[in-house]
């Protein structure tokens, strides 16, 4: 069972891209659809065997690397945070899957494009299944390749080619730092095996390490150089620049990387290394700042952008800030239950996203939407759904979308650590959270409501998008509207240490999900207030008095501007690493190349010897008489020299 859930998408992957011309579109849409579906399934009944069941096990598959003391298996290892991973990737995937049938129904490579969907899922299946670092790296780069091939997907497109090959960069950076950790590892730990790792850890907490002529803990060092991988892969604050451009892809693309797949990898990774972070407390310390930054950095650029994806995007980031400061005040499990209720609804608003943009004939631009609610119900009560799951909206006590359970557990998890960067955290998060609700409602209220400010031909063809894509909005809207509710118990409840059993590491000191029940009551009403502010001026703003956010913006517009250039981290890296790598290219090229390497080289043996020929061939006149001369000064000059000899 374990095997086909994970080796199933790559099947399906090898048929409709080695043998689709031959199977046609529709059996390429089956094929994949199929294999994704039935991995679906058997990872939904894995997760009742393993982490309800308490079976988790590791299934070696073969010797992988036999080299001097590096020894690998490739194995596949279930438990319970894989269990989950497994059903948030599969489960979102192949809602994706189905959903692109109706979606590229006009493009001419649906072969290609489900070809790589499959590619992607696999690669994630891999990652989320290994049982040492190197195996998960083999995954994590699987991950970087798939995502470039599918934001690169229309390549005919400029700004499509510019955005992949943006994200591919961006990602070495960050995954240099992983490489870089895991090589640490190795050499603190002899092995790169989680199991062997996890036991070891607590004999490193005092070791010390020279790195970069610095005495640092080698434990620390390690983990930040691994965190320097997730920061890339989950667009964290300073190699976060690629996911906006990432948009440029098919929104289904948008809705696989940024829902539950690539972007969750760094906090998957995070999570199942808990036991080596629980022993690095200044590393964690780290990630708290980074992620509270940037759930707040990200969310008020979101609400100053104007296109519906790029505003999804933004979300995106900010929620991973979320789920990486629930890590840092150790609290992984409430990273992973926020990771797993976000998959659910920021795919099904990415999806959302796309099927008004196939009603709106490709127009993604808000300013030049509105009023068309009425045109496309469906996707305006999906919308809606996973919008009130975005904000976190629920009553206590009795019931609230998805997110409010998980965004609201972590925060009041890093208010319960007890710490300067949890509180830091605690009150960075809680900003975004009114932001989050703001630029939500601004999004729904722009797109859906009010006058209709797109032209006349594109309002006569508005549409409600076919079954084949408004079916997994459904799926998804019933994760967003009860995954939360479902996994409380499980993540955060009192089943949750047999839930998790040895899948996840928290020291007694370190628990601020059990810290998370006892905090005071307005440290956990907060973020609801916070949320429903948001709401509200969101309709004060866009429906109410419409005026207001222009008036707003010429008050504010330095800020705003800062916001709406976001950070100005594009023209900085532009001007710092871009235009300077393009320089240094360039003398390369002119000084090194043409005016050093050639020129003394291959050029330069070239000039000579025409000029050499050149030369020689002035002697070749025509003239017998030149020819006799040459002979005789050839003879004298032999004879003499055979005469000198003797």
């Amino acid at each position: 069972m374990e095997i086909a859930a994970i080796f199933l998408p790559i099947l399906g992957s090898f048929i409709a891209g080695f043998f689709g011309r031959f199977i046609g579109d529709r059996g390429a849409q089956a094929v994949t659809c199929l294999g994704v579906c039935v991995s679906a399934l058997l990872s939904i009944a894995l997760f009742f065997d393993v982490a309800l069941g308490g079976h988790a096990r590791v299934i070696p598959l073969m010797t992988w690397i036999d080299s001097g003391d590096l020894k690998l298996d490739w194995a596949i290892k279930i438990d319970t945070l894989t269990s989950v991973m497994l059903i948030v990737v599969t489960v979102v995937s192949s809602m994706v899957h189905i959903y692109s049938v109706g979606y590229m129904s006009h493009d001419r490579s649906k072969q290609r494009f489900m070809a790589y969907l499959s590619l992607f899922t696999f690669m994630m299946l891999m990652l989320v299944t290994a049982d040492n670092l190197v195996q998960m790296f083999f995954g994590w780069e699987g991950v970087g390749v798939a995502s470039y091939l599918l934001i690169g997907f229309w390549y005919e497109k400029q700004s499509a080619s510019g955005a992949a090959i943006k994200a591919f960069l961006v990602n070495r950076v960050g995954d240099f730092g992983f490489v870089l950790g895991i090589g640490l590892v190795f050499f603190l730990f002899g092995t790169v095996n989680f199991d062997v790792l996890f036991e070891k850890a607590p004999e490193m907490t005092e070791l010390t390490y020279n790195f970069l002529g610095f005495q640092v803990n080698a434990l620390t060092c390690a983990c930040l150089l691994l965190f320097v991988g997730a920061m890339g892969k989950s667009a964290q604050l300073l190699l976060h620049t690629w996911l906006p451009d990432a948009m440029e892809g098919p929104t289904p693309v948008s809705a696989l990387i940024h829902a539950a797949t690539m972007v969750t990898a760094g906090v998957f990774m995070t999570a199942r290394l808990s036991p080596l972070f629980e022993y690095a407390p200044d590393a964690l310390a780290f990630v708290t700042v980074i992620g509270s930054l940037t759930a707040l950095v990200a969310a008020t650029i979101g609400m100053t952008q104007f296109d519906i994806k790029r505003v999804i995007a933004y979300s995106t980031m900010s929620q991973l800030g979320y789920m990486f400061f629930a890590a840092g005040v150790s609290a992984y499990s409430a990273a992973v239950f926020h990771l797993m209720t976000h998959a659910f609804f920021k795919a099904l608003l990415f999806l959302g996203a796309g099927s008004v943009i196939h009603a709106m004939s490709d127009e993604q631009d808000m300013r030049k939407m509105g009023g068309i609610w009425r045109f496309i119900p469906v996707t305006y009560v999906m919308m809606w759904i996973g919008s009130l799951a975005l904000a976190g909206v629920g009553i206590p006590g009795l019931f609230g979308f998805a997110g409010f359970y998980s965004k609201d557990l972590i925060l009041e998890a890093a208010w319960g650590a007890h710490s300067g960067v949890g509180e830091f955290a605690y009150w960075m998060g809680v900003i975004a959270a009114f932001i989050t609700a703001f630029y939500s409602w601004r999004l729904i209220i722009m797109t859906f409501h009010g006058k209709p400010r797109a032209d006349h031909h594109t309002m006569e063809h508005v549409h409600e998008s076919p079954l084949v894509m408004t079916l997994p909005l459904g799926v998804l809207a019933i994760g967003a509207a009860f995954a939360g509710f479902i996994g409380e118990e499980w993540f955060a409840g009192e089943e949750r240490e047999h839930f998790w059993g040895e899948a996840i590491k928290v020291l007694s000191t370190h628990d601020s999900i059990a810290a998370a029940h006892h905090v005071e009551l307005w440290v956990k009403m907060l973020p609801l207030v916070a949320a429903f502010s948001g709401i509200f001026f969101g309709y004060l703003f866009y429906m109410i008095k419409p005026d207001l956010p222009g008036k707003f913006v010429a008050a504010v517009r330095p800020l705003h501007q800062l916001f709406f250039r976001k950070y100005y981290f594009d023209e900085i890296y532009d001007a710092v690493f871009v235009k300077n790598a393009f320089r240094l290219g360039s003398f390369f090229w002119k000084r090194g190349d043409e005016q050093t390497i050639d020129a003394f080289g291959p050029d330069g043996v070239a000039a000579v010897t025409g000029k050499l020929a050149g030369l020689a061939g002035k002697l070749q006149t025509g003239y017998l008489y030149h020819y006799a001369f040459a002979m005789v000064i050839g003879l004298a000059a032999f004879v003499t020299w055979f005469w000198i000899g003797l």
